[in-house]
């Protein structure tokens, strides 16, 4: 196939901006590539991804959704990247056999219906918008085949999630090295923003006198120099925003890693990515690491926003056997299980 594939417009690939769903599109184009299909990526100019082709488009970026509220209307910014990738798209879409959206906004859904090509719309985030979801629901009755998820959990949220194809993640194991033996530390992953409540694994921390390393970028710095100011005793680290064989390294040797969404995680690429080292994984029990995480054995799902859930799991940590999250990374979110998901499920649209 020849695929097209329309990135996030909240900001540039491998900025950190975009979260997991960079890491998602990474993934993708390297395994698609591998099975011999012609992938090209359109995306903010700036961006970069190894091995990528990538069409830099020129425009001001988005506002990403889950920093407003449910009640806002649709808007577009001036001079829209949004809008001139797919234009940029409207234009070369006769070269392709399908484009594959990552933008969790309106504008892709609307314009389906007046491409030649068929788009298949991978949504990365649960319902965040009430005027999203009216349009996202629309265009699913006209292409119930269209609309992939990561997770049950993320589905449920919308109005369509009967149409949903649940495709999972998946990542490179050859880049992650297990770790048996850790030293006594925690980790917390993710984008640095209210709704991800890093200040909940910073109070679990704090109480448990266990050193937390925190990865990933700070998208929200008042947000981030809040959490520093209140819990200036809590033995905490900020690690930066690390490539991936850079956070493995250091993800490896933590005793586990802590989520604590606020919201329903659409999935968490972060999760199977400490599986991977053989790290558990200690999340609140809400949306897409309810899925990941087999209780008991490869982490614990916890009361969601439970304090006291997080520190009890963490003192149970000893009872989870580090080779048996290694082996559900292995089993369940290898990229050739994930590919052949996402493979079959283009191939459905592009023979519609």
């Amino acid at each position: 196939m020849k695929i097209l594939i329309l990135s996030t417009p909240v900001g540039t690939l491998s900025s950190g901006i975009g979260g997991g769903v960079e890491l998602t599109i990474y993934n993708l184009i390297q395994e698609m590539q591998r099975r011999n299909h012609l992938v090209k990526v359109v995306a903010p100019k700036g961006s970069y991804l190894q091995n990528a082709d990538i069409v830099g488009i020129e425009g001001n970026l988005h506002i990403p959704a889950q920093t407003q509220t449910r009640d806002i209307p649709t808007v577009m910014p001036q001079n829209s990247v949004l809008g001139n990738m797919w234009e940029y798209a409207r234009q070369v879409q006769s070269d392709y056999d399908v484009l594959v959206n990552f933008a969790f906004d309106w504008l892709p859904f609307y314009l389906t219906p007046f491409f030649q090509s068929s788009i298949a719309h991978f949504i990365s985030m649960g319902s965040l918008s009430d005027s999203l979801d009216h349009g996202m629901t629309q265009t699913a009755q006209k292409y119930p085949l269209n609309f992939g998820v990561y997770t049950k959990s993320q589905a449920n949220t919308f109005p369509f999630a009967n149409v949903c194809e649940c495709l999972g993640s998946g990542i490179d194991l050859s880049l992650y090295q297990f770790r048996e033996s850790p030293d006594k530390k925690l980790a917390w992953l993710g984008r640095i923003a209210p709704e991800k409540a890093l200040e909940d694994a910073v109070k679990a921390s704090e109480i448990t006198q266990i050193p937390l390393l925190i990865f990933g970028k700070i998208q929200d710095e008042q947000y981030w120099h809040s959490i520093v100011t209140q819990h200036h005793q809590a033995p905490i680290e900020y690690k930066g925003f690390l490539s991936t064989i850079d956070l493995q390294r250091e993800l490896g040797y933590c005793q586990a890693l802590l989520m604590t969404p606020r919201w329903v995680e659409a999935f968490g690429n972060v999760a199977i990515e400490a599986l991977a080292c053989g790290v558990p994984v200690i999340s609140y029990a809400r949306g897409g690491p309810a899925e990941i995480i087999d209780d008991c054995k490869t982490g614990f799902l916890v009361t969601p926003d439970s304090i006291e859930g997080l520190v009890t799991a963490i003192n149970r940590l000893p009872e989870i056997n580090r080779h048996d999250c290694r082996r559900s990374a292995e089993q369940e979110y290898s990229l050739t299980t994930w590919g052949d998901r996402f493979e079959l499920w283009l191939k459905r649209i592009c023979s519609e």
